[in-house]
């Protein structure tokens, strides 16, 4: 997910609502007790050593982008890095090597979210298609994600969405895998047609890309996850992307700093443990081909970094 003027959110607003009477700020970690970065680095590494519930799969190294096949031996070095710190990982693809994430997961014992990658071209569209039911025929699927924010990009229509949901829920019939897509929050609460036909809302939450405070970050978060709550009426919601990244461009009140990221990354396990919310964190490690489409600030969303260290 990047910036864009059209997303429906306005940072004065929030800055507004803050202010009044009737607003109740969510309360997260109390950073006041650990104002030296030392300290606030050992927290962020016990909030990490206690276990995530998912994490995305970061698949590039440095010199690889979306379009290079990767080995089965890339990515079980990395399904190895993760393995002691989260229960689910979510994968985007299921070609050009993105097939392996899954099936090395299934094997280290880590439970998937199996995204097929859609977009305009439609013969690709249609290997992603047949990539997902294949993994999940093998038993490598514990929850499908047919696209990933197609409508927030506009590359698809909404009918030709619907349509390849379908197809995924008529060929997994049977098999007792949820299926779902995944978008920005408030794309559920538009697009009712989309969210009737989801056994699972899918939901990206990113107070960054909104321009919101690190004060004000887990509030808006919990925000996000209540609107998309109400457009599923009473079907489970799962934050498939949340983070903050370390480096990087300042984004209205949004600023990418060390030290934030790690507030954001402990105030948000803190709350989803302590509730029960299923999340997947953006991301694991950075990918260095992400500037091109976010900006410096891209290449900078992992836990670990680009050279698989734990990133403090």
């Amino acid at each position: 997910m990047s910036y864009r003027e059209e997303r429906k959110f306005s940072f004065q607003n929030l800055e507004t609502n803050a202010s009044s009477p009737d607003f109740k700020e969510s309360v997260g970690v109390d950073f006041t007790k650990y104002e030296e970065t030392e300290d606030l680095a050992k927290l962020w590494n016990t909030t990490l050593k206690q276990g995530m519930h998912g994490i995305c799969f970061s698949m590039y190294e440095d010199g690889q982008e979306p379009g290079d096949t990767i080995t089965e031996e890339q990515v079980e070095r990395r399904i190895k890095i993760l393995k002691p710190y989260t229960k689910w990982i979510r994968s985007f693809s299921c070609i050009e090597g993105n097939e392996h994430i899954p099936r090395m997961a299934k094997k280290h014992g880590i439970k998937n979210m199996v995204g097929a990658w859609l977009g305009d071209d439609m013969e690709k569209n249609e290997l992603e298609i047949a990539g997902l039911i294949q993994l999940a025929k093998e038993g490598c699927v514990d929850i499908a994600a047919v696209g990933n924010e197609v409508m927030y990009r506009k590359d698809l229509t909404e009918e030709q969405l619907l349509t390849y949901i379908h197809r995924v829920k008529d060929a997994l019939k049977g098999m007792d895998i949820p299926v779902g897509y995944v978008d920005a929050y408030y794309e559920f609460s538009h697009r009712p047609n989309i969210t009737e036909v989801c056994d699972v809302i899918l939901s990206n939450c990113y107070p960054y890309w909104e321009g919101c405070s690190i004060e004000h970050s887990l509030n808006h978060m919990q925000n996000m996850f209540g609107q998309a709550s109400a457009a599923g009426n009473g079907k489970k919601v799962i934050i498939t992307e949340t983070g903050w990244p370390s480096k990087g461009e300042s984004l209205k009140g949004a600023h990418s700093t060390e030290e934030n990221a790690m507030k954001y990354f402990i105030n948000t396990q803190t709350w989803a443990n302590k509730n029960n919310i299923e999340t997947f964190y953006f991301s694991s490690f950075d990918e260095s081909w992400k500037v091109g489409a976010e900006g410096i600030v891209g290449a900078y969303w992992g836990l670990w970094d680009k050279n698989e260290k734990v990133k403090f």
